[in-house]
């Protein structure tokens, strides 16, 4: 239901309140859930696809030079296409998670949780080097 137009707009928005304020640390976009509402059942949504999952990475990549961090939301998109994201702009794939519940409850399809390793295993597979991190983006020294 959202155009490109407001996507953009929305960003931009969000950048200019980075600049203002400084306060985020990061970014994370993920698509609405439509599955257990009442716009699916009319049929007037419908999930994000793979490719406009990877063009808002993209764009939230390139608008908000000034947030250090983009997520790819395994939870939302799947390990595969987030795995994919990082070379679409996104630097984190948020973390292991033991029981997601809120996206389960909407509909989501994707794993409850993911394993340290099955994490570990798709940043190296995708050129990167796992690191855990805190909530504030340092990196955590086992």
């Amino acid at each position: 239901m959202e155009t490109a137009e407001q996507r953009v707009d929305h960003l931009e928005r969000l950048r200019g309140l980075q600049d203002e304020t400084g306060g985020f640390t990061g970014f994370i976009p993920f698509a609405f859930e439509p599955s257990q509402t009442r716009l699916a059942e009319l049929g007037k949504i419908r999930r994000a696809s793979a490719l406009e999952e990877l063009r808002v990475i993209a764009a939230s990549r390139l608008i908000l030079d000034n947030f250090d961090h983009i997520t790819a939301y395994w939870i939302s998109t799947g390990l595969p296409l987030a795995q994919v994201a990082l070379s679409y702009g996104a630097d984190d794939l948020h973390g292991t998670i033991g029981e997601e519940k809120i996206f389960h409850m909407a509909g989501a399809q994707t794993p409850r949780g993911q394993t340290r390793g099955n994490l570990e295993r798709a940043i190296r597979e995708a050129g990167r080097e796992p690191v855990q991190r805190d909530t504030f983006y340092e990196p955590v020294l086992r």
